[in-house]
C-alpha cells in the first residue's frame, strides 16, 4: 500500500468540497512531505477518486524536491522515492491526469489577456487551462496568486 492510499485509509471519508479538484504543485507536495496543513489537505482528499493532476504539477513538485536535495534538506535517495511513487501513483490512476497540449496554451493565452486584477504568471495561467480542460470544479492550491485567479474565473479554491 502506497503512503497516499495509506493515509486515505486512516483518516475519514470524503469532504462535500465539489470536483473534480485540480492538484497544482504547492498541493500535491503535502501529500507526499509533511508540511503545515499537510494534514488538513489529507483529510480532504480521503476517499476521492477525483482529484487532478497534470505533468507541470508533476515537473514543478521534482523542482521543489531537487532545490531541497541541494539545500540539504532531503536526501538524494528520499527525492528519488517520492518522484517514483508520485509518478506510480499517477500511472495507477490515484490521479486523473490532465494533459497540457496547444489548445491548453491557447487557453492560458486567453486567461492572461483576460483575467483582471490579478497578476497572473504564465506557470498559472497553465495550471487554471489545466484545470478547465479537465472540467475541474475546484482546485486545490497553496499558492494566493494562483488562488485569487482561480476565483475571478469561476473556481471553488482551497484552502
Amino acid at each position: 500500500m502506497s503512503r497516499l492510499e495509506a493515509t486515505v485509509s486512516r483518516l475519514a471519508g470524503p469532504t462535500d468540497f465539489p470536483g473534480p479538484l485540480y492538484c497544482d504543485a504547492s498541493a500535491l507536495v503535502k501529500l507526499y512531505l509533511p508540511e503545515p496543513e499537510s494534514g488538513t489537505l489529507n483529510r480532504l482528499v480521503v476517499g476521492r477518486r477525483d482529484l487532478l493532476v497534470s505533468d507541470l504539477s508533476i515537473t514543478e513538485i521534482v523542482s521543489s524536491l531537487s532545490r531541497r536535495r541541494r539545500e540539504g534538506a532531503l536526501e538524494a535517495a528520499k527525492v528519488a522515492r517520492l518522484h517514483r511513487a508520485l509518478l506510480a501513483h499517477v500511472e495507477a490512476g490515484i490521479y486523473g491526469r490532465v494533459e497540457l497540449l496547444s489548445a491548453t496554451h491557447r487557453e492560458a493565452e486567453r486567461l492572461l489577456l483576460s483575467v483582471e486584477g490579478v497578476a497572473l504568471r504564465a506557470a498559472d495561467a497553465l495550471h487554471l487551462a489545466l484545470a478547465i480542460s479537465g472540467h475541474a470544479a475546484s482546485i486545490l492550491t497553496y499558492d494566493r496568486r494562483l488562488a485569487g485567479a482561480a476565483s475571478a474565473i469561476g473556481l471553488n479554491v482551497f484552502p
